[in-house]
């Protein structure tokens, strides 16, 4: 706020100055002036002299030499003007950046200053830095989580609507994972540390926020390379037309003209009206749990004309369940799904703990366990061999018309055989998210062509797609596949893809913008995504990209307005239509309304609240 306190001070002594010369003191109201220009000056000129040193001719510069020039001339109010009100526009803009920042970092004011954990049986207080992993913390009901952890006991409903933008508590229980910054609810629980307080997700989100800030786009390189060498060129242009002035015999008019020429083509609005509108748009869209990865990130979403969407996880709850299970050969229900949950064992897929929870405890173990990319798993089971994938993979043999009718209902199927022979056929379903429709229509809203991706069969996709109204629906793909349809789909348009993070990797990295939902607690994706949406609520999508369409706006309009007041500045100083306060004060007048029009990109709404509960449970279930 320095600039803002030389600013006002500089003020003062100008107004005193002008007020002690009303009286008939004018050595004095003049020696007030030049006070005024010192001090106006203070906050901009020590910059401009080290950036000399270094080489480095910037703004700053530009308007010390005006400054100078100014009081040369006699015209020291002018100058002093000059510097008041330079100071004022620097001072708003640290002000600006300053506060997104404040905002941003207040994220890490949701850790508590004491945490209680258990050591040794007994209960102690300590500070969150000197927590371990391993250590079980105590949260009771309004206490906030002070590091990551996953829940040894006890159940609870948990408030991560800082983290995530979700307004809606999620039910946990033990295995629940908690993150840092999560306010526990109704229950007591025992949290087991898995993160120390300075690796935790909170902290973590904070630094990708801070490290995007500071990334450039397309649109602030052309910034930089239009104002690098302008300063340069101001310089010459004004030393020129000073010359000229000595040539026509008039250097005093001309010296002046130099000196407005100086101040009109100097490009201060156009120097911060992109990354202060990036800055303001990155914070705001991480408090509202969406971390977008710089300036780059910024501007392609907010140009993006097709979303592709991955269907298992992303438009669907990621909560299958199995629905039927149909088999032949006297194999009995039972049997058939512990024989497929023991090759699904370790697998972290969805449909795989679907069909863990539907077998049961005191699964047997099968041996040689191989997964076959796309398209399921082989392995060995009591000296049988056994294969488990989707059908085409599998023969469906005399099940066949079970897997039709199955899959006309929405339904993923599986099938098992045993020794190349049927087994059985398993279905799951994964029911659509309550908030998808809605997702996918606001996208619409917003001209943004949506597509459905999805290794699942072309029954089963189509019938989800119908709930969500979408009607373009690409079903059988494998991972590769789905990447290299994205360039089809986006038919040389901006594209963007929706989905996990992890299984959707390849398309994610092709797509122009890779979108990773529910990225809260995967390292992966929120690490490697473009765009992270911490929550599972895909409202989140369409609020993103609505964001960032209205920060992308606002960057062209800041610079559209630079680039303006400089053209038409530049020829009316030149003829002398316009004298140094004026052009002084239509200048900084222009960077003032560049920073507040950049500070709108701070403004977004959360979703509201109006999706049952179990739209956002999933949140605390990422393992």
């Amino acid at each position: 706020m320095r600039q803002l306190q030389c600013a006002a001070a500089a003020a003062v002594l100008l107004l005193v100055g002008w007020w002690v010369a009303g009286l008939g003191q004018p050595t004095a109201g003049v020696l007030l002036e030049y006070a005024a220009v010192l001090v106006g000056a203070a906050s901009f000129a020590p910059g401009a002299v080290r950036g000399l040193r270094h080489g480095r001719i910037g703004v700053a510069t530009l308007m010390t030499i005006a400054a100078i020039g100014a009081v040369v001339l006699g015209e020291v109010a002018e100058a002093a003007l000059l510097g008041i009100l330079f100071s004022i526009a620097e001072g708003l803009e640290h002000h600006a950046v300053s506060r997104t920042r404040a905002g941003l970092r207040a994220l890490l004011t949701l850790i508590p200053t004491d945490v209680t954990v258990l050591r040794g049986g007994a209960e102690t207080s300590m500070s969150p830095d000197d927590l371990v992993i391993g250590d079980v913390m105590v949260l009771r009901p309004g206490e906030r989580a002070a590091t990551d952890g996953r829940i040894t006991a006890g159940r609870t409903s948990l408030d991560v609507s800082a983290i995530t933008g979700e307004s809606v508590p999620i039910e946990a229980g033990p295995g629940s994972p908690v993150h840092a910054g999560a306010i526990n609810g109704s229950g007591a629980i025992e949290v087991e540390v898995t993160a120390r307080a300075a690796e935790s997700s909170l902290a973590r989100i904070v630094q990708i926020v801070e490290q995007a800030q500071q990334r450039k786009g397309t649109g602030q390189r052309l910034a930089d390379r239009i104002a690098r060498p302008l300063v340069p060129a101001i310089m010459i242009l004004s030393a020129a037309i000073a010359t000229l002035g000595v040539l026509l015999g008039d250097p005093r008019v001309w010296f002046e003209r130099a000196l407005v020429v100086l101040v009109a083509a100097s490009p201060c609005a156009l120097a911060i009206a992109i990354p202060l509108t990036v800055v303001a748009a990155v914070g705001a869209a991480s408090r509202h749990g969406a971390l977008i990865k710089g300036g780059a990130a910024m501007e392609t979403l907010g140009r993006i004309h097709t979303v592709a969407l991955d269907k298992t996880g992303t438009l669907t709850s990621n909560r299958p369940q199995v629905i039927a299970t149909v088999t032949v050969g006297g194999v009995s229900e039972a049997e058939a799904l512990r024989a497929a949950a023991a090759l699904e064992a370790r697998s972290e897929h969805p449909l795989a703990q679907a069909i863990l929870a539907a077998a049961g405890p005191n699964l047997p173990a099968a041996v040689d366990v191989t997964a076959v990319a796309g398209h399921g798993l082989v392995g060995r089971l009591a000296s049988a061999t056994l294969r488990l994938g989707k059908p085409g993979w599998v023969a469906p043999g005399p099940l066949r018309d079970h897997v039709e009718e199955l899959e006309r209902t929405g339904a993923t199927v599986v099938l098992l055989e045993r020794d190349q022979a049927p087994m059985a056929a398993i279905a799951v379903r994964d029911e659509l998210r309550p908030e998808a429709a809605d997702a996918v229509a606001a996208l619409r809203r917003q001209g943004i062509r949506v597509a459905m991706l999805t290794g699942d069969n072309a029954r089963a996709a189509e019938a989800l797609a119908t709930q969500a109204g979408i009607s373009a629906v690409h079903s059988g793909l494998l991972p590769e596949d789905k990447a290299k349809l994205l360039p089809e789909l986006a038919a040389g348009r901006p594209i963007a893809m929706v989905g996990d993070g992890i299984n959707d990797a390849p398309a994610l990295a092709t797509a122009d913008i890779g979108v990773a939902m529910g990225a809260m607690g995967t390292d992966v994706a929120i690490e490697t995504a473009d765009v992270a949406l911490m929550g599972e609520d895909l409202r989140h999508l369409p609020q993103t990209f609505a964001h960032a369409r209205r920060a992308h706006r606002i960057m062209v309009q800041n610079i559209g307005l630079s680039i303006t007041i400089i053209a038409v500045l530049i020829p009316l100083a030149a003829v002398g239509a316009l004298g140094l306060a004026a052009v002084v004060f239509i200048h900084e007048l222009a960077e003032v309304l560049v920073i507040l029009n950049a500070i709108r990109a701070a403004r977004t709404r959360p979703i509201p609240a109006t999706v049952a509960a179990e739209s956002a449970e999933a949140v605390g279930r990422q393992s």
